[in-house]
């Protein structure tokens, strides 16, 4: 994997933030020329990401997370999600759709779905009571520099 560039942020835990992530990672993959569907698949996949470390690792508390984005030789994205939240104990029951574990709120359940589906790899990393880290990493068609 040979980094051709990296940024990582980092940012509390507030659903305001979501759209920040959306576009704090949008304008760094922005340099590959990106097609409007692959930005928004990035876009979709990211904000699916923040929302689960929001309501589900932090459950109503205030933690941070942590986004590392690094542009990989053959115009591949590396997307790495990170929160120190409660964790996820049954990783591929949580990765079922319609599973979640907010049964209280209108959740759908679909967060890891949907991250699958407009990603070309996802992989989820939990720890109960030490936090989550989901690696995306997607192809982009386009060429840019």
């Amino acid at each position: 994997m040979n980094i051709l560039n990296e940024m990582k942020i980092q940012f509390m835990s507030k659903s305001v933030n979501e759209g920040f992530a959306r576009t704090a990672v949008s304008a760094f993959i922005a340099q590959l020329d990106p097609t409007i569907n692959e930005i928004a698949d990035i876009r979709t996949a990211v904000s699916e990401a923040v929302t689960n470390c929001v309501v589900h690792g932090y459950r109503g508390t205030i933690g941070t997370i942590e986004i590392c984005v690094r542009i990989l030789e053959g115009n591949e994205v590396y997307i790495k999600i990170k929160d120190k939240g409660c964790g996820i104990p049954d990783i591929k029951q949580a990765m079922e759709p319609l599973f979640t574990t907010a049964a209280h709120e209108e959740r759908a359940g679909l967060g890891f779905a949907v991250m699958e589906s407009f990603m070309d790899k996802l992989i989820v990393r939990s720890k109960v009571n030490s936090g989550t880290t989901i690696i995306m990493r997607k192809k982009l068609t386009s060429c840019g520099d």
